[in-house]
């Protein structure tokens, strides 16, 4: 199990947090009222366990988000506060956390997981309660087909799959690809789904897949049989705990083709667990810090003053999702779950740290994407894709 990213000290601090959340009483405000009650927002996430990056980047950026609205006079007049509830990387655990978030602390909109799994476990919950849900990262075409409740920020797997399927024949000239796809998580096998398929189409050839389970260490047997099936490449979609692990075994086994993987390898441990094993590595991602562009400057420059540390790009995409929530309120003109949905759902053309954001009949939000490679032991900027043709690069 890999540490978190911000250490013991940190998680106490997040699980303080929620623990304060939680004893504040306090019910969902009539349409309307503009008394001093703050609004409420809930934030379900790994912040701790195997996935404790992911969850604990995605809090940092949200609660930024939340302290920015709030020293600009919050939103209809109020204060937004979040309450957090930590899933602990556990199956079942986001489905409990989502019940808390709904039932007693009566929250008006919920930041999801950036797991998609995980959303697709809490998300049924939101959808019948009538309370939108809206994911940072969360990539799975599944989540927002749970219903019109439901939304997300980021790319989808069919869009990141087919930008890495094209940018394997087209940048990296590849023709025979093996896969490592984890067969627990929806996320994974999704992404390598749509990546066998348009490679295919491309004219590229998937020459071997194998398979592994979450929570899996030693991926040798399944890297052994690829490299044997003649392969010049791997495209392994999965999360960071796992993408490193795969990076060193793969070098150690001797195999020195392109590595690929998914917008999930992005954390600084996969390049604490692969060290120098990650050169030569790709994969996309929803956001680089070497974006000259002053809003991300801006963001960077806060980001860092604020924790210490400078952002992800899961940090990014929640700080738009709080904000992005924040501007359906002003919208709306109310706090009520409906009014909400529908304000989220109309989205255009808002300005993010991530990109401009608008929303599709399907609530997926359509915007660039990045290729990040990893180079001389940081990971380095390469392109921006369109997301109206993941083979146009725009700069």
């Amino acid at each position: 199990m890999n540490r978190s990213v911000s250490g013991p000290r940190s998680r106490r601090s997040f699980l303080t947090l929620a623990a304060c959340s939680a004893v504040l009483a306090g019910c969902r405000e009539k349409d309307g009222d503009t008394g001093a009650q703050a609004i409420r927002l809930g934030l379900f996430g790994a912040l701790s366990g195997s996935e404790a990056g992911l969850g604990q980047y995605t809090d940092m950026g949200a609660t930024l988000a939340l302290e920015e609205v709030n020293a600009a006079g919050g939103v209809l007049g109020r204060r937004l506060e979040m309450v957090r509830e930590d899933n602990r990387t556990m199956a079942g655990e986001s489905a409990t956390a989502v019940k808390k978030l709904l039932s007693r602390d009566q929250v008006v909109a919920v930041i999801g997981d950036g797991n998609s799994g995980r959303c697709l476990e809490a998300g049924p919950l939101c959808q019948a309660a009538g309370v939108p849900m809206v994911s940072p990262a969360a990539t799975n075409p599944k989540v927002t087909e749970i219903g019109d409740c439901i939304f997300r920020v980021c790319f989808t797997d069919p869009f990141q799959g087919a930008v890495m399927a094209r940018f394997a024949r087209e940048t990296l000239h590849l023709s025979k690809v093996g896969l490592l796809v984890d067969a627990s998580a929806p996320y994974s096998l999704g992404l390598a789904s749509v990546f066998r398929e348009r490679f295919a189409a491309e004219g590229g050839t998937v020459v071997s897949e194998q398979r592994f389970s979450g929570g899996d260490k030693d991926f040798r047997a399944q890297l052994t049989a690829l490299k044997s099936a003649g392969i010049e490449a791997v495209f392994a979609p999965s999360y960071y705990h796992s993408g490193g692990l795969i990076l060193r075994q793969a070098r150690d086994l001797g195999f020195d083709g392109p590595m690929l993987g998914s917008d999930g390898w992005e954390a600084p441990e996969l390049l604490e667990v692969a060290g120098r094993t990650a050169e030569g590595s790709y994969f996309p991602v929803h956001f680089s810090p070497e974006n000259t562009d002053p809003l991300v400057a801006g963001f960077l420059d806060r980001f860092r003053r604020r924790f210490g540390k400078p952002p992800t790009g899961v940090s990014a995409l929640a700080f738009d999702t709080l904000q992005l929530i924040a501007d359906a309120l002003r919208r709306a003109g109310s706090a009520e779950p409906p009014a909400i949905r529908a304000a989220l759902a109309s989205t255009r053309e808002f300005q993010g740290i991530t990109g401009r954001i608008s929303m599709d009949s399907g609530r997926n939000a359509r915007k660039p994407a990045v290729i990040i490679g990893v180079r001389d032991g940081a990971f380095r900027f390469l392109r921006v894709v369109d997301p109206g043709d993941p083979g146009r690069a725009s700069s």
